[in-house]
């Protein structure tokens, strides 16, 4: 895969246009629920061997099953991710991510939006 910018047109800012399956006209709007769901809920990212990251995030009642419903969306589209998303006791959610080693720049580009999101919400 062909490492993309976060602002190529017509993409997903990870994904290569050729490569997404999700139809052009919903991308923006996934783009926009991802950048959301940073900016108001992630508080770190661990990122492990460039194929595995850790997203953690901190919100009200509904942020595991928000982040399963996004998770759970992406996947469908794009089978290579692997995504889980787990629920502590006190609410903090955690948002395992997993690529396989041929799609580490798609992995790269995601954590790149999400440490943007973040860096602009503080």
């Amino acid at each position: 895969m062909r490492k993309k910018k976060p602002d190529d047109a017509g993409g997903l800012g990870w994904a290569d246009v050729d490569a997404c399956t999700l139809p052009t006209a919903e991308r923006p709007l996934r783009l926009a629920e991802f950048d959301d769901l940073f900016a108001t809920s992630l508080r770190s990212v661990d990122c492990y061997d460039g194929v595995r990251a850790r997203l953690q995030m901190r919100g009200g009642d509904e942020l595991a099953a928000r982040t399963r419903r996004l998770a759970e969306a992406e996947s469908s589209c794009c089978s290579f991710w692997t995504f889980n998303v787990a629920e502590d006791e006190s609410g903090d959610v955690a948002l395992d991510v997993e690529v396989p080693a041929a799609c580490t720049d798609v992995l790269a580009g995601l954590v790149s939006r999400a440490e943007a999101a973040m860096g602009a919400a503080s």
